[in-house]
C-alpha cells in the first residue's frame, strides 16, 4: 500500500508539476508532502525528475498536534528535540540538499491557554530563527460565516479576533516581528560580514549590551554581532571582550579572561538551548536566563530532565548566523493591538 502512494505521487505530482510549468514557465510550482504534508521523507532516496529547473520549491506543515502527545507528557527540553529532529527527517533535509522548502502552515491556539501548543511555538521559533525559514501561520481569519454547521463560528488559531477588528494575540504579533526580515538572506548585502546573535525564542528578542555589566533582551534588529568560537566562547565582535558568568544568580558579564571555565559557552539538554558555562570558583554549572525585565543572568540549570511540569524557556537562547546590517530593516507587519476582544462563536452579533 504505502509503495502504491509512492508510485502515485511521482507519477501524478511530476505531471502536474509539468502542467503548471508548461501553462505559465515564470512561476514558482510548489509540491506538497504526504500524511497532511506533514512528510517529504520518501524525497530522501529518491527525488522528483522534471524537464524545468529552478522553479521548483517544498512545503511541509508543522503543528503542535503533529507530534501527538509529546508536547503535554515530555520534558520539554526532550520534546523539542525530538520533534526537531523529526521534521528534519520528514522535510529539512531538503534544503541540506540544495532544494527550496518553506513551511506552509504552522499555527496554534491563540489563546494562549493550550500548554502544548505554547511549548510547541516557542520550539518552532526556535528553528525559524536558527535555519532563517520561511513561513506562512493558519490562519488570518477570526472567524468563519458558517463552519461545521454553525454561524460565526470562531476561529482560535485565527491571527485577528472573531470580530476581524484587531490582533487575536498581541504578543505573537511581537514574537514573530525579528522574523519577518531574514536573518541570512536573499535580499541582503553581500557585503555584509555573518556574525552571531543571540535569539531568545521565548520572546522573539536578542541579547543586547547595554554596558559591561548589563545585558538585556531587545529588538534583533539593534542587536550586537557576536563570535561563537570553537572553544565555546561568545566574544563581542567590536570588543573582543567576552561573555562571562561570575556567580549564581548575578547578572551575566563582558570580560577579558576568555580562557577561563566561565567563559566557556556550550550547548546543553536535548533542545540545544541552554547556554551553559561553569563558574570558576566552585565549577558550579549556570545556564544564561532572561528576568522579567529583560535582564540577562546567570543561574542555575532548570528542566533539563524528566519533569514534563517544568518550564525552562526563560533560559532558551538560540545563537544563530545573522548577515543583517546593524540596525535592520523594520518588519513588514503591523497589526493592531488595542480594541475591544470577540464574544464567542455562538454568540449575536
Amino acid at each position: 500500500m504505502i509503495l502504491k502512494i509512492y508510485i502515485t505521487f511521482f507519477r501524478y505530482m511530476q505531471q502536474g508539476a509539468e502542467a503548471v510549468h508548461a501553462a505559465n514557465p515564470n512561476v514558482l510550482v510548489i509540491l506538497s508532502g504526504l500524511d497532511f504534508d506533514n512528510s517529504l521523507s520518501f524525497l530522501s532516496p529518491k527525488q522528483v525528475k522534471l524537464s524545468f529547473t529552478g522553479k521548483l520549491v517544498f512545503e511541509q506543515h508543522w503543528y503542535g498536534f503533529s507530534d501527538g502527545t509529546d508536547w503535554e507528557n515530555w520534558n520539554q527540553n526532550d520534546a523539542c528535540g525530538v520533534a526537531v529532529e523529526s521534521i528534519r527527517t520528514k522535510g529539512l533535509f531538503l534544503l541540506q540538499q540544495g532544494w527550496p522548502l518553506f513551511f506552509s502552515e504552522i499555527g496554534f491556539d491563540m489563546s494562549g491557554t493550550h500548554i502544548a501548543d505554547n511549548r510547541y511555538l516557542t520550539c518552532f521559533l526556535s528553528v525559524a530563527a536558527e535555519m532563517d525559514l520561511d513561513w506562512a501561520v493558519w490562519a488570518l481569519e477570526g472567524s468563519y460565516y458558517i463552519r461545521e454547521g454553525i454561524l460565526a463560528y470562531d476561529e482560535t488559531y485565527g491571527l485577528l479576533t472573531w470580530d476581524w477588528y484587531t490582533a487575536r494575540n498581541p504578543s505573537f504579533i511581537e514574537r514573530i516581528n525579528s522574523l519577518q526580515s531574514p536573518f541570512q538572506g536573499p535580499g541582503l548585502p553581500s557585503s555584509h560580514q555573518p556574525y552571531k546573535v543571540i535569539f531568545h525564542p521565548l520572546t522573539g528578542l536578542c541579547v543586547l549590551v547595554e554596558s559591561a555589566n548589563v545585558l538585556k533582551l531587545g529588538p534583533c534588529d539593534e542587536s550586537d554581532a557576536w563570535n561563537y568560537t570553537s572553544a565555546y566562547e561568545l566574544v563581542l565582535k567590536h570588543t573582543g571582550q567576552c561573555l562571562e558568568a561570575k556567580s549564581v544568580g548575578d547578572t551575566a558579564k563582558l570580560g577579558t579572561g576568555c580562557s577561563k571555565s566561565c567563559s566557556k559557552w556550550q550547548l546543553i539538554s536535548d533542545s540545544r538551548m541552554h547556554v551553559s558555562a561553569e563558574l570558576t570558583k566552585n565549577g558550579t554549572r549556570v545556564c544564561l536566563e532572561a528576568g522579567p525585565d529583560g535582564v540577562i543572568t546567570t543561574d542555575q540549570c532548570k528542566c533539563l530532565t524528566e519533569d514534563p511540569t517544568c518550564d525552562p524557556e526563560s533560559q532558551w537562547f538560540k545563537v544563530i548566523s545573522s548577515s543583517r546590517g546593524i540596525p535592520g530593516e523594520a518588519s513588514v507587519l503591523r497589526l493592531p493591538s488595542l480594541g475591544p476582544w470577540p464574544t464567542t462563536s455562538s454568540s449575536p452579533r
